[in-house]
């Protein structure tokens, strides 16, 4: 077999699409996370919190959605005013259902920057001089 590297678009776009209708179709409520952080995200910032903003985005909640292969758009009312939504499926960090919690996390893809706005995967998240994290079980010691 050939040893070619095939380099094929992004897979969020069609997952987005996919559990957004499987979720309609179980009548639940599809809910997005999306990181407010990354270039591009035009959404009410007043509602975000931590980076991060959660999206009802189901039929009753948004008017014309679109889940195109590079972002996500609708308009919807935040406090009455009506707002048009762009979210480029980058920052997509979650989708799943309000009811249940039933969904995906995505995780990062190949050419996507990191939330930190980084691509290098292996300093990511480190500052100068910071050790490396030991591997193994997790432990906590209690502070008095």
């Amino acid at each position: 077999m050939a040893d070619n590297k095939v380099t094929m678009t992004s897979s969020r776009p069609y997952l987005v699409r996919a559990f957004n209708e499987w979720i309609l179709d179980n009548d639940c409520t599809p809910y997005l996370v999306v990181d407010a952080g990354i270039q591009g995200v035009q959404v009410p910032t007043e509602h975000v919190a931590n980076g991060q903003i959660v999206l009802n985005v189901s039929p009753g909640a948004v008017r014309d959605l679109v889940v195109g292969n590079g972002a996500l758009e609708f308009s919807a009312r935040f406090g009455g005013v009506p707002m048009q939504v762009f979210i480029p499926l980058q920052a997509v960090l979650a989708i799943y259902a309000k009811e249940n919690g039933e969904g995906m996390v995505f995780g990062s893809e190949p050419g996507s920057p990191d939330p930190d706005g980084t691509n290098d995967r292996e300093g990511a998240g480190k500052t100068e001089g910071q050790e490396e994290r030991p591997s193994g079980r997790p432990t906590l010691k209690v502070v008095k």
